[in-house]
């Protein structure tokens, strides 16, 4: 085993002895409540329809241009044990199946944020997330107490930390948050509303990875860098355990703010993957010298040393009592091939949320928003070539145009935890293509949690 895999292992153990000899000698006066365990459960199906629309011509990963109808379900366990003063375990087992339209292909603000790319739709047990927690007090810190919920326990956190989490989980839990929209189980469902669809955030297929992440937190500021694994291959479902030759660098900062008692916030997150993606412009012309496979540069053996670098900006803001704003924004170089997530190299996605109180409805949810994705000059380029990776691609791209899409969705809760969404999306100029489309997808979201 190589050395630097080692110490990637070795980490979580020094990372718990540490934790452990910190909480002996800082022993807290205040006591944990509850039995130390936390248990919740969750399940959602999303079931999606389109229509035939306008196509003279498809490509190998082209949305189908027929009727379609396919249906994702999810289901997770959320396990956490307290351990000590600020530590936690936590062990996320989860079930999913299905698979998204046209096998989850063909546009790249893909409709479905619970399903991925994967190809058996046969529903599979696999373990989510499985990682150690350890915080330690900063200086000037209170202790309020935090109630247990999904992959929090209860216990006394203070309010300024410095956080460690090392193990297996999604980059999305500790990066880009949204109030509004984050979250396609309760939120919206399209990709680009989940995350930034801009940052190619490192992720096996199914969209988690092993990473470490260093999180300062305060009331009105937070601070996030991790270093996580990057996948084998292009949506790929193993790592690769060269760390001295791939890696996922993130970095966030943001602030926190009241406006009327409301919570708002502004964050920037910046990122460096360095993987075995290939390049496009060098594809291009090694495919118009004679060489056949140079297109196929999400499959490549070399470590080529290519990097991919991005920035994104996220912002949520309380218009009123009952109505909330967001934007993010993205862009990345747009010069080496998507590696983890999706094929978008610029992003601007402007929304609203409006809580169903407005409307003596406290726990129904009513959301807008616009998304506009965008790709570099040497993306469009190689796909008018022909090339393709695992998202997009028609075959050929003489009439590029920005995908632009539009979300709206309604939830309402029948009972305590029983949650209905009907959501309606309109892509205009699917996979980039203005010759295809437009195309119309309507949703019914089923959401069980306790």
């Amino acid at each position: 085993m190589k050395t630097n895999t080692i110490k990637f292992l070795l980490a979580p153990f020094f990372l718990l002895v540490f934790g452990y000899t910190y909480a002996s000698a800082n022993d807290s006066i205040k006591k944990d409540t509850g039995s130390g365990w936390s248990f919740h459960f969750q399940l959602t199906t999303i079931d999606q329809y389109h229509g035939y629309f306008h196509s003279p011509y498809s490509g190998h990963n082209s949305l189908q241009d027929t009727t379609e109808q396919d249906m994702s379900v999810t289901s997770t366990l959320f396990i956490g044990r307290r351990l000590w003063k600020y530590a936690a375990l936590y062990f996320n087992p989860e079930i999913s199946g299905g698979k998204g339209l046209s096998s989850t292909t063909g546009i790249a603000g893909f409709p479905n944020g619970e399903i991925y790319r994967v190809g058996n739709p046969t529903p599979a047990a696999y373990i989510a997330r499985c990682y150690f927690q350890q915080s330690f007090a900063l200086s000037g810190s209170h202790d309020p107490f935090s109630a247990e919920d999904k992959n929090q326990v209860n216990q006394f956190l203070p309010d300024k930390r410095l956080t460690l989490s090392v193990g297996k989980f999604s980059l999305g839990d500790f990066y880009d948050n949204n109030t509004y929209s984050h979250d396609p189980r309760s939120q919206f469902m399209n990709w680009v509303l989940m995350d930034n669809g801009a940052w190619d955030y490192p992720a096996n297929t199914r969209g988690y990875t092993y990473a470490f992440v260093a999180q300062v937190i305060t009331p009105k500021w937070f601070l996030t860098l991790s270093d996580a694994l990057e996948p084998l291959y292009a949506n790929g479902p193993d790592f690769d355990w060269n760390l001295g030759k791939t890696f996922g660098i993130t970095a966030e900062a943001g602030y926190n703010y009241k406006v009327n008692d409301r919570d708002g916030g502004f964050s920037v997150l910046l990122y460096l993957n360095q993987n075995r993606a290939g390049n496009y412009e060098n594809a291009i012309a090694n495919y118009n010298a004679g060489d056949l496979n140079a297109l196929r540069i999400d499959s490549l053996s070399a470590y080529n040393g290519n990097k991919k670098y991005g920035i994104g900006i996220n912002w949520n803001h309380p218009i009123g009592k009952y109505i909330g704003a967001f934007v993010r924004a993205g862009w990345n170089d747009g010069k080496t091939g998507t590696w983890a997530f999706t094929e978008v190299d610029q992003t601007f996605t402007p929304g609203v949320s409006l809580n169903g109180a407005m409307w003596h409805r406290k726990k129904d949810t009513y959301g807008a928003a616009l998304i506009f994705n965008g790709l570099s000059k040497q993306h469009r380029d190689f796909e008018n070539e022909g090339g393709y990776q695992f998202i997009i691609g028609d075959g050929k791209l003489p009439n590029y145009s920005a995908e632009e899409i539009f979300e709206t969705y309604y939830q309402t809760v029948f009972f305590d935890r029983f949650f209905l969404a009907l959501d309606y999306q309109y892509v205009q100029n699917p996979g980039y293509n203005a010759d295809r489309g437009p195309v119309s997808i309507g949703s019914v979201r089923v959401h069980i949690e306790f």
